[in-house]
């Protein structure tokens, strides 16, 4: 099978189309023929390496894909074969140690073919196509369990999300909408402002040319936000806690700029702030994402689609932040 692949850790250039062998569905797992997967910043994270994270190479990148169960492993009910799927691509609960991602640690979707367990394929949303199936499990999970299990956002308070353009953070605009909160977004590129305003942002900032934390401070009438939506790191973070209300909640899942973030801490036990980590979602917060999107409240953002053997260029536009929705690889098969 052709697949996306890193041989070593490094920069773009370890990328490269390989081919391998089909894998084998063991005890309790499915192949499915993938018909296209999505970008996430993780593929970029895991090309560069992860600390205390050795991979067996050559390494299958991609953690999102949608496509049809074709084999099935032992145990497996027979009547899931040729079901259209898309994937969960969490191992496992986020709160158990054995965790795991399809392409961080194990095989990823940037290839004809997968093997997962069975419970981590769900039946695609009709109305989708391929790639819009692809595109929304791992950043809508996400950005579920940030702001609905984690900072519990509640109808009428302010969200501040960073960022608008990237996955999560418009799976983010896109949830705060459905659960009757007002967003402030943040983007130096005009034309993502404008489409976060058009997509139901109250307010977008341009951070390279206003002060944030005075910008969200108009918009709430001095208050500040109840809810910050952090997957920056360390270009925002010190913004966030400035921007947050007192006894506000900051929710993170990422760190695109850096990991070591520089607080204050003073403001945080002044201002009675809640710090709060958050990884993907469990069984149960993705079945509930899920029907949103079956139900058309969620909808998936495509922002550009590649054939798979111009992964490198789609991951280039990725590193370079250019895309408002997801990047998504045709696969094809």
């Amino acid at each position: 099978m052709r697949a996306v692949t890193i041989r070593a850790h490094g920069d773009l250039s370890q990328v490269e189309l390989a081919e391998l062998p089909v894998p084998e569905p063991g005890p309790g797992q499915v192949r499915v023929a993938l018909r296209a997967a999505a970008l996430n910043h993780l593929d970029l994270f895991v090309v560069g390496g992860l600390p205390g994270l050795e991979l067996p190479m050559p390494h299958v990148l991609g953690a999102d894909g949608s496509g049809t169960v074709e084999a099935l492993g032992e145990g497996v009910d027979p009547m899931v074969e040729g079901t259209e799927v898309v994937l969960d691509p969490g191992i496992g609960s986020p709160d158990a140690e054995d965790y795991k991602l399809l392409g961080e640690m194990l095989p990823g979707t940037f290839a004809e073919y997968v093997v997962v367990p069975a419970e981590n394929c769900h039946p695609k949303p009709a109305a989708l196509s391929w790639a819009e199936a692809a595109a929304f499990p791992l950043v809508t999970l996400t950005a579920w369990r940030m702001l609905v299990s984690r900072a519990r956002l509640a109808a009428g308070e302010w969200v501040l999300i960073h960022g608008i353009g990237g996955g999560v953070s418009l799976a983010a605009l896109q949830i705060a909408g459905h659960l009757g909160a007002h967003a402030v977004v943040t983007s130096h590129r005009e034309a993502k402002r404008r489409r976060a305003l058009e997509l139901g942002a109250a307010r977008a900032i341009d951070y390279r040319n206003e002060d944030v934390v005075a910008a969200v401070r108009e918009a709430t009438d001095g208050r500040g936000a109840d809810v910050v939506v952090d997957n920056v790191g360390e270009a925002t973070f010190a913004a966030s806690i400035r921007a947050c209300r007192k006894g506000g909640r900051i929710v993170t899942c990422g760190a695109t700029t850096g990991p070591r973030i520089p607080v204050d801490v003073r403001r945080v036990f002044w201002r009675q702030l809640s710090i709060l980590g958050s990884t993907m979602g469990d069984a149960d917060e993705f079945a509930a994402m899920l029907a949103l999107v079956a139900a058309g409240r969620i909808r998936p953002l495509v922002d550009a689609v590649f054939p798979l053997d111009e992964a490198s260029a789609a991951l280039e536009r990725l590193q370079n932040a250019e895309q408002f929705g997801k990047i998504v690889l045709d696969i094809g098969v």
